[in-house]
């Protein structure tokens, strides 16, 4: 469903992505573990089209969207949960989806979005800015996945959330591939929320894959010794 190779991305004159590759299959959740700073946001943002790329190609289902940009990636298939969420705070939790919906043929929210994540139902009427951290990324993901995604990318989604919302969000996570056998991309720095999501766990370090693993075979001391500063 997804498929990088020898993604190169830079910030003017310095390389930040040295030669990525991998591929993600369909209804598969792939993990990129990685420190601050190895390159996971840099990666997220050239797979979505908010950074160009200096080389390389991005496929989704077979479709090259490489030169595409970011607005023509969604219509191919890829939804982008950012680091950080951004969801807009004085818009409620209502209209923050419904600006996922804003190219689809219904304006109507699916019954399923608010059966993943009910709190958002409870509060539907409350602004986003209200809500705290772990009911914000839950609302991000419920806006990522109203557009359809054939590809779901989530940069950090664990970061800033308390340990039961973190158990609600790989909950829906593995929910959401029964319902719709989605490909989730997923960047994080907490290993066993990746072990609860993911079949296979990359590690970036200075902008290249450094390690790859099964959960299954997983070295969990190895990623460790990746993750710790």
């Amino acid at each position: 469903m997804l498929n990088v190779t020898n993604l190169h991305t830079s910030y003017g004159q310095s390389e930040a992505l040295h030669g990525i590759d991998f591929s993600a299959k369909r209804n598969e959740t792939v993990a990129i573990m990685g420190r601050n700073g190895m390159g996971k946001t840099t990666l997220f943002k050239s797979l979505i089209g908010v950074l160009p790329l200096k080389a390389g190609t991005i496929e989704v289902d077979g479709h090259d969207v490489s030169k595409l940009e970011s607005y023509q990636r969604v219509a191919k298939g890829i939804a982008y949960v950012p680091q950080g969420r951004m969801i807009f705070p004085t818009l409620t939790v209502t209209e923050n989806i419904q600006t996922g919906l804003e190219n689809a043929k219904s304006q109507r929210i699916p019954d399923e979005i608010y059966a993943l994540f009910p709190v958002l139902f409870d509060m539907r009427n409350r602004k986003g800015g209200n809500l705290s951290g772990g009911q914000q990324q839950q609302l991000a993901i419920a806006r990522a996945l109203v557009t359809d995604p054939k590809v779901l990318l989530l940069d950090e989604p664990t970061e800033g959330i308390q340990p039961s919302i973190i158990k609600d969000i790989a909950r829906a996570l593995n929910e959401i591939r029964k319902l719709r056998e989605i490909t989730i991309v997923v960047s994080e720095q907490v290993l066993s929320f990746a072990m609860d999501v993911a079949d296979r766990l990359f590690v970036i370090e200075g902008g290249r894959l450094v390690h790859e693993s099964p959960r299954a075979g997983i070295d969990a001391e190895r990623i460790k010794q990746f993750l710790s500063v």
